[in-house]
């Protein structure tokens, strides 16, 4: 027992996922809704242990990140990130009307006007920035706010960075400074053990989700989700050209993406896979002043997956209904989908709220949401992959155009990917 629990722990953590993949499949297919039942409690456990990390890893990371560079630096980066937010999400959108219109998915389906969907409220671009500045620190904390989160751990991070250079309190910034380094290395000890029970709670949610979802959903509509893993697949050759555009090492970066890329398939919570995410940026030799902004930024903001959805969706209600998009109306949604993707604070439903107000806004029929709704689970695995893809692949890219201060390798702490 101890040889095979040695070899589990030694083997890299991507073979153990990737098999825990294979078999969550095949027991999910021969147990059906029996064994999503029995699984569910393991895949929670995975679930509840990533998002214990979330708040410390957020916090420290971005506190810690934000000292390691000029306050000027930081703001620098910051822009370049949010105009990389705004090109790929139009690009995937692009991306997805284009795929979609080549394969028609829809086409010569009916729609079922009897069925039913609720739609959760969007609350808004307006009200998803006042979230930002959470009225109550705790409560932030507590409802797991992460944009909220983030914007106090940059705040009391510039604080502490201005502490430090401070001719009157510059030591006690320094001790302060000292504190959050050694809270930060503890969070990541915690981390690099929760990273060997993964494979562990991949296996039982992808069981879970196959369990409950069927063949029977898949194969109704098929050829849409067929062709939104194509255009996931044609969305990851643009972030491979842009990669070597920038002198980006596509092996190593895909080496060390693939934990966090699988991870996110299966829970399907980029915030969730928030903490592997920060390690694979670790591993491959990125600042922290980097990617302690970027990454939970992204996870929060930065949804290329959901706009390929967007697209798509787009695309198979206009065939449903027999009325297939022109020009105009691409162009619209590219604009439209842009800012949806960006706007709408990623969490439950997110991905439904998104298409339902595309669709309000281009006169698409809300009544096909109920027949997405339906393959939800199937679809929202390989958007919060790419989700995932992209927030790595923008940190990468303006770590390269920030010059070697960006990438400064780091002592790395979690298992091998």
């Amino acid at each position: 027992m101890k040889s095979l629990l040695r070899r589990y722990l030694e083997a890299p953590l991507i073979l153990r996922v990737s098999i825990a993949l294979v078999l969550g499949v095949v027991v999910g297919l021969l147990g059906g809704q029996q064994a999503a039942n029995w699984l569910a409690p393991i895949g929670e456990l995975l679930l509840r242990l990533l998002k214990f990390l979330i708040v410390p890893i957020v916090l420290f990371t971005l506190m810690v990140g934000i000292n390691q560079a000029p306050l000027g630096r930081t703001g620098r980066m910051g822009g370049k990130l949010l105009g990389y937010y705004a090109l790929t999400s139009a690009l995937a959108i692009v991306v997805g009307l284009a795929v979609a219109t080549v394969f028609a998915p829809g086409s010569g389906m009916t729609l079922d006007n009897n069925a039913e969907i609720s739609v959760p409220d969007n609350p808004g671009i307006a009200s998803v920035l006042l979230n930002i500045v959470p009225d109550n620190i705790v409560a932030a904390f507590v409802e797991g706010n992460l944009l909220g989160i983030i914007f106090t751990a940059v705040v009391f991070g510039i604080a502490l960075l201005k502490l430090r250079g401070s001719d009157s309190h510059g030591e006690l910034g320094e001790r302060l400074y000292g504190v959050i380094e050694a809270l930060n290395e503890v969070t990541l000890k915690v981390m690099a053990g929760v990273l060997h029970y993964v494979p562990i709670g991949v296996f039982a949610i992808v069981a879970k989700t196959v369990g409950e979802q069927g063949m029977a959903t898949l194969l109704s509509l098929g050829d849409m989700v067929a062709v939104l893993y194509i255009a996931l697949a044609a969305q990851v050759i643009v972030y491979a050209l842009l990669m070597k555009l920038f002198g980006v090492r596509l092996g190593a970066f895909f080496r060390e993406a693939r934990t966090p890329m699988a991870t996110a398939f299966a829970t399907q919570s980029s915030s969730g896979t928030l903490p592997l995410t920060l390690n694979a940026a670790r591993r491959l030799g990125l600042s922290r002043s980097l990617y302690g902004f970027s990454l939970p930024l992204g996870a929060t903001i930065n949804m290329d997956g959901a706009a390929i959805r967007i697209a798509i969706s787009a695309v198979f209600a206009a065939n449903v209904i027999g009325a297939p998009l022109d020009l105009a109306s691409m162009i619209e949604i590219v604009l439209i989908g842009t800012l949806i993707s960006i706007g709408t604070a990623g969490g439950p439903g997110a991905g439904i709220v998104m298409i339902a107000t595309v669709f309000a806004q281009v006169g698409l029929p809300i009544e096909t949401v109920a027949l997405l709704a339906s393959i939800d689970a199937l679809v929202g695995m390989g958007c919060t992959a790419l989700n995932v893809t992209g927030d790595l692949v923008g940190t990468s890219i303006i770590s390269r155009t920030e010059g070697k201060e960006a990438a400064r390798p780091e002592t790395v702490t979690a298992p091998a990917a």
